[in-house]
């Protein structure tokens, strides 16, 4: 699965209307919700749009018949094995009706030549979990993580006992990662998968 790395803009004219596709990588809903909000135009006709987040997706027609906007847009997405992905195609009517094949053909072909352009990157599952350690164990382990491709520490909060650290781990690599820690730390860590 892949994603793309930073926001993409395609734009064609069809039949004398204008579609504009904009599409970026987003974390969660509120990121999309903000995202539509703010590539949404006033003076267009229709703002229709998709996104992907894992098992979590919605699209919406703004208008246009049925089926014929939105669900092409995220078939883009999902055509393209695309995730954490938001995309809008905006149209500006230009007077010519497109019938529904030329709807469907219209707002799913832009939004995939808009994603086909951008740049893209392999998503990675991860998996958080919490470590708690004491201070002499926090230099080591911090070091060890930080030189695992993909291991992001996300939070650490000094303690009056020790360190408390939030990682997100790569999913493949997670349970040979904390056997690691509970060896160093001489299974004085305490681990806690969230």
């Amino acid at each position: 699965m892949f994603t793309i790395t930073r926001l993409e803009t395609f734009e064609q004219d069809i039949k004398k209307s204008r579609f504009l596709a904009v599409a970026a990588p987003v974390a969660n809903e509120e990121e999309a919700k903000a995202f539509l909000q703010e590539h949404s135009h006033a003076g267009a006709n229709h703002n229709c749009w998709a996104w992907r987040m894992g098992q979590n997706y919605r699209f919406n027609d703004d208008g246009e018949p049925s089926g014929t906007a939105g669900k092409p847009i995220l078939q883009a997405i999902d055509g393209l094995e695309l995730d954490n992905v938001v995309v809008v195609v905006t149209r500006w009517f230009g007077g010519i009706l497109l019938g529904s094949g030329g709807l469907i053909r219209a707002y799913g072909g832009t939004a995939a030549l808009c994603l086909r352009a951008a740049d893209k990157q392999e998503v990675i599952p991860q998996r958080l979990v919490t470590i708690r350690c004491g201070f002499s164990d926090h230099a080591l382990l911090k070091a060890r993580l930080g030189s695992v491709q993909h291991a992001q520490l996300r939070d650490e909060s000094f303690l009056s006992d020790g360190v408390e650290m939030h990682y997100a781990l790569p999913e493949s690599q997670t349970g040979r990662l904390l056997e690691m820690v509970r060896d160093l730390t001489r299974g004085q860590a305490v681990i806690k998968e969230d």
